[in-house]
């Protein structure tokens, strides 16, 4: 079994496996400073009590750290993925209780348990990708030193190739996600992490919440509320005037009619800061299509969005598009914009790509960081990526399944 994410050249063939060697080769090397620091280590932690065992683990407890961080970056280019160990902070604390922390630190206790697995299993499980190829280099060099090398290149020499090309990337692999184990966060760290995230999570969105209330509140008592006053005043007035000046009555019915179509047209506008009609009636792409038309920039829309999606995700999804799309033509000088909208299943995949000047930043109380804000009430993700000089392009990721099959098919316009 290959490893899918490593290396996009010909990735079941050849190439694949030499590229993997010195990976392999490095993480073998590795194991002889694994070996002595696990040793310095345990002597460390045994002889605490004497000054000799705290100058030890002063030095090996901050090498070790060194040596894992290498194994972890070695095992997140082979599983494609992020390995992130949280050791326990000590900067700012005296010696003395940076050696408690130590101790208390079951991030630093797995390293040390990696220590002592990169030594013998690990150490094994490398060799498999380098040791068949080793032993067959060696029988090539025979002829040199011995006169019936051809025994070992016509019997042992398949039999050590065959090893490395069904064994060596499988066990490879193995060996990465059990450093992914040992290294990477447990799954208690993990869930407390989580935890973190979604109490933060709802507090953003219950202030979001209680901000669009009110700014609901403000769009109706500026703009409808004043109106609807306004016509009550004027249909009062029509009524007292009806008998005695019925011209000015009639101005009054008018100017009141006029009210009406504007508190209409205000309602219209407060309910498309809501949810807007067209992402009811046509969709996520469909909407996205509607908004593009009405921008001055060319906006290019590609979608692959088969199914509609949950009316939150889709209305989530809609305003970060909005806003991306707002910033693009207000403050980038961009020339064309293209959004992609993407749903494989189970994510909805938005992005957001500008031509223009670049360096956007996402700023507390900013439309950018609005946007990550209302994504992460659906345990969603933004990424900005906006160099001096451009391009600019926000990438979103909402995890979430289908609702119901489309009744527009996706589209492209440019």
């Amino acid at each position: 079994m290959d490893i899918p994410p490593l290396w996009p050249v010909d990735r079941s063939g050849v190439v694949t496996r030499l590229r993997l060697v010195p990976v392999a080769a490095a993480q073998m090397a590795l194991a002889i400073p694994a070996l002595v620091l696990a040793v310095l280590t345990i002597i460390g932690w045994a002889t605490s009590p004497l000054l000799v065992g705290l100058g030890i683990l002063a030095v090996a407890v901050p090498a070790t750290g060194l040596l894992t961080d290498a194994y972890r970056s070695m095992a997140a280019r082979l599983l494609d993925e992020e390995v992130v160990g949280e050791r326990a902070p000590t900067a700012g604390q005296p010696p003395l209780s940076v050696v408690f922390t130590w101790l208390r630190d079951q991030a630093r206790w797995r390293e040390l348990g990696h220590l002592a697995f990169s030594a013998t299993g690990g150490l094994v499980m490398s060799g498999l990708m380098v040791l068949p190829l080793a032993a067959v280099a060696t029988y090539l060099t025979m002829p040199f030193w011995l006169g019936w090398e051809w025994l070992f290149l016509l019997v042992l020499g398949p039999v050590w190739l065959v090893v490395w090309w069904t064994a060596g990337v499988p066990v490879l692999a193995a060996r990465a996600r059990v450093d992914r184990r040992l290294l990477g966060r447990s799954e208690t760290e993990a869930l407390r992490e989580r935890v973190v995230e979604v109490t933060r999570s709802r507090a953003e969105t219950v202030d979001h919440s209680a901000a669009e209330l009110r700014r609901l509140e403000r769009d109706l008592h500026d703009g409808p509320q004043a109106r609807l006053a306004s016509l009550g005043m004027s249909l009062g007035l029509a009524e007292h005037l009806m008998q005695r000046d019925p011209e000015e009555a009639a101005r009054l019915l008018a100017e009141a009619r006029r009210t009406t179509v504007d508190a209409l047209d205000d309602l219209r506008s407060v309910v498309r800061g809501i949810h807007p009609p067209v992402l009811a009636d046509r969709g996520l792409p469909g909407a996205v299509e509607a908004l593009a038309l009405q921008l001055a920039v060319p906006v290019t829309v590609v979608a692959d969005v088969p199914d509609r999606l949950p009316a939150p995700v889709e209305s989530a999804a809609y305003f970060a598009v909005a806003e991306c799309l707002a910033n693009a033509v207000k403050h980038s000088g961009a020339t064309r914009v293209t959004v992609s909208l993407v749903h494989d299943g189970s994510h909805l995949r938005a992005q957001v790509r500008d031509d223009g000047r670049g360096g956007a930043i996402s700023t507390e109380g900013g439309g950018l960081a609005g946007v990550a804000q209302r994504l992460r009430a659906f345990d969603g993700s933004m990424e900005l990526d906006s160099p001096v000089g451009g391009p600019t392009t926000v990438r979103m990721v909402v995890p979430c399944a289908s609702s119901s099959p489309r009744t527009t098919p996706s589209s492209a316009r440019g």
